[in-house]
């Protein structure tokens, strides 16, 4: 197995190249005005370590597939085009009131609370570009009033007089029929013809997500179109780099559904947080194939801490309904928390609390933290680790990225320590321990949320900073061991290289499996399967116009159910495909009913209130070949502590005096080694900080255990 697997980060591109039974790990900075170089400079980091040339490399692998934060920052930085939007007369207004959760909607708690200074997010349509259309479809479907054509024609027009760049079209109810949506592209494409210079593109909501939810489904199309030029140009820019480098396949591009697929198969809304759902899939095949149990994946970056949760045996959590950036969404995407606690995240003086407050703001990649020395002034996570004694300033991302220590501390000094009246060692372990508060905060609420105990996961620190902060997080959360998993650096570039070619699709219903007033059972098969079949048949058409046969696809099927109007819906995977008999209804009532009671307690289901299926969702998928993991638990095999690099003076949390700590290089990572803390281990990818009181226990493939003192010496 050859291939090439990236993370394009905020802040850093990592590369992971697997080359026969050889994995090496490359790394660069992210350069946000042509990624193409970063990921040039990260792969040559690569080619180096195996005496390849990069257009001998690229010639020969199977497959190239990114991750890329491409989408994520033109939201944020609202880089696009001007959108013009067609709606149902009656409902101009569906979009601008987000279901009066726009004041709130992707904001943290607090900030969700805070009324007084509550504020709309800045639209991407205004109102003005905003055009009703004659015509309406009932829920069953049926045509209540027909599409007045003509007034089509004149509302396009003027979206296009108005500088619309892009025009989405958002029908009510076109999900249970498109007909209009469709004749409206139709006519669309007859006054401008696609092959004119500058011809707009057209999106059709019910292509876009499958669902009902006018106001989901609306924001989902219109992110869609708003990211589509961004996308295609950055993604585009991309695979020339690649064809001048001599590769000829098709780029692969990794999906927030925790799958892949080609470049001309991949909405632009898919991509949105696709390098951290990359880290929770490496993290899935990781817990299965090392027998972790279940799993919490945390990934500490440059810019944000991503958490994901791994259930045993490798299941993982879904959004259907996920908030991106400040929008409610319509797209299956793997449920994902993300905080604003990176190694670039801004630390800044917290007048109501006399202390620091760590992000979410980043200084990113350019100009980067203070001590990058590329004209950044404000105190970051890193800077506050380099004053520490943490970080090596000539060795730092293998040397590649000279620190400098002084700008460090003029950065907190000058805009923290008169504020705290305290000085810049002080100051700097302030937001060590807030950092690591922060993000243990944030994985012990996402598992008590979800009814678990942070003690039954096995918590994996990987990203960049991951393991240089993995003992704080463990001290903050209370638990006595954490694991940095194999390739940690750039796991989640390994995670973009392990997933399936998958799609999914998916489509409302209303299928009454019990209906309580007439003590019936559902009876109409062929309705439910020739649904079933559909969503099977465009999977298909996706992954077979990317060259795969008919007997290479799988498929999965899920269900959301309810007990009669209840608001909560529960995911159910079932085997069964088709109804053929009323035996199968009552099997797949039986598995709602255990699924349930699973989640909100045995005892709480209401089958009396009726039993429905609110959407079907069929997920087809092609397996491809994975990275081998091997067994990371601890074998009794332990190794001394390797020859010393170096000694160097670093400050701990908890400690007064500054303390002598021994510095060790790559050689630690060999299987069977233990070193006892205070260390350091820096190697060319990352450091792994071993704080007073806990143990490295390396295993194999260089994965590394964090063990406290009073835990023993086995990791179960």
């Amino acid at each position: 197995m050859k291939r090439v697997s990236v993370d394009i980060g905020g802040t850093f591109t990592d590369c992971f190249v697997v080359w026969d039974d050889a994995y090496i790990e490359g790394k660069a900075l992210t350069t946000h005005h042509n990624l193409a170089l970063g990921f040039n400079e990260a792969l040559t980091d690569a080619c180096k370590q195996l005496d390849v040339e990069a257009s001998t490399l690229l010639s020969q692998v199977d497959s190239v597939r990114y991750a890329t934060t491409l989408g994520t920052n033109a939201l944020i930085e609202r880089k696009g085009p001007r959108i013009g939007v067609l709606v149902t007369s009656g409902f101009k207004s569906t979009i601008p009131l987000s279901r009066a959760r726009g004041y709130g909607e992707g904001l943290p708690e607090i900030q969700q609370m805070d009324i007084p200074n509550a504020a709309r997010p800045q639209p991407i349509v205004p109102i003005p570009m905003i055009r009703e259309v004659r015509e309406r479809v009932d829920y069953l479907g049926q045509v209540f009033w027909k599409l007045d054509e003509a007034d089509v024609r004149l509302r396009i027009r003027e979206l296009v007089d108005a500088g619309a760049q892009a025009l989405v079209v958002m029908f009510t109810n076109s999900v249970v029929n498109s007909a209009h949506e469709l004749r409206v592209r139709e006519i669309f494409l007859d006054e401008y013809p696609a092959h004119l210079l500058g011809a707009i593109p057209i999106l059709l909501s019910h292509q876009v997500a499958g669902r009902k939810g006018e106001y989901a489904r609306g924001t989902s199309t219109i992110m869609d179109a708003f990211l589509h030029q961004t996308m295609y140009h950055g993604l585009g820019t991309l695979e020339l780099n690649l064809r001048a480098q001599g590769y000829t396949k098709p780029m692969l591009v990794s999906h927030n559904s925790g799958g892949m697929a080609q470049l001309n198969s991949t909405d632009a809304l898919q991509t949105v947080h696709s390098g951290p759902v990359s880290g929770v899939a490496a993290s899935e095949h990781l817990a299965a194939q090392a027998a972790l149990g279940n799993v919490v994946a945390t990934d500490m970056g440059g810019t944000s801490f991503d958490i994901g949760i791994v259930d045993q045996g490798g299941v993982k959590h879904y959004d259907f309904n996920p908030v991106i950036d400040r929008w409610l969404v319509s797209i299956p995407m793997v449920h994902l928390v993300t905080l604003g606690a990176g190694g670039g995240s801004i630390a800044r003086f917290d007048r109501m609390f006399n202390s620091v407050e760590i992000g979410p703001q980043s200084a990113g990649s350019d100009p980067g933290p203070a001590c990058y020395d590329r004209g950044g002034t404000k105190p970051t996570v890193t800077d506050a680790d380099l004053v520490l004694g943490y970080l090596d300033p000539k060795h730092y991302a293998n040397g590649r990225i000279p620190l400098n220590p002084k700008r460090a501390k003029q950065a907190i000094e000058d805009h923290l320590c008169d504020e705290l009246d305290l000085d810049v060692v002080a100051t700097s372990k302030l937001i060590k321990r807030n950092v690591d508060q922060h993000m243990a905060n944030g994985i012990a609420g996402e598992l008590r949320t979800r009814g678990y105990e942070p003690k039954d996961f096995t918590i994996l620190a990987y990203g960049g900073n991951g393991p240089l902060h993995a003992c704080g997080i463990a001290n903050s959360l209370g638990v006595s061991r954490i694991l940095a998993p194999p390739y940690s650096s750039t796991f989640s570039a390994c995670g973009a290289g392990n997933v399936n070619q998958m799609h999914i699709h998916e489509m409302s219903t209303w299928t009454v499996l019990f209906n309580p007033a007439a003590k019936s059972f559902f009876s109409d098969y062929s309705t439910f399967n020739r649904s079933v079949e559909e969503l099977e048949r465009r999977g298909r058409e996706d992954l077979q116009r990317q060259g795969m046969t008919p007997e290479q696809i799988k498929y999965r099927l899920e269900l959301d159910m309810r007990y009669g109007n209840q608001r909560v819906q529960t995911a159910v995977v079932t085997e069964i495909s088709r109804f053929n008999a009323q035996r199968d209804v009552l099997a797949l009532m039986d598995q709602f009913h255990k699924s349930y009671g699973t989640r909100f307690g045995e005892g709480s289901q209401s089958p009396e209130a009726g039993v429905r299926i609110n959407t079907i969702r069929v997920c087809a998928y092609v397996e491809q070949p994975k990275v081998a993991f091997a067994k990371l638990k601890l074998n009794g095999k332990s190794l001394p502590s390797p020859a010393e690099a170096s000694r160097r003076t670093v400050h701990f949390v908890g400690h007064d005096k500054p303390i002598e700590t021994p510095i060790f290089d790559d050689r630690a990572l060999a299987d069977g080694t233990h070193i006892a803390g205070p260390a350091i281990v820096v190697t060319r990818a990352t450091t792994y900080l071993i704080e007073p009181g806990w143990n490295f226990h390396a295993v194999a493939q260089g994965g590394v255990w964090f063990i406290r003192n009073s835990a023993g010496e086995k990791a179960s």
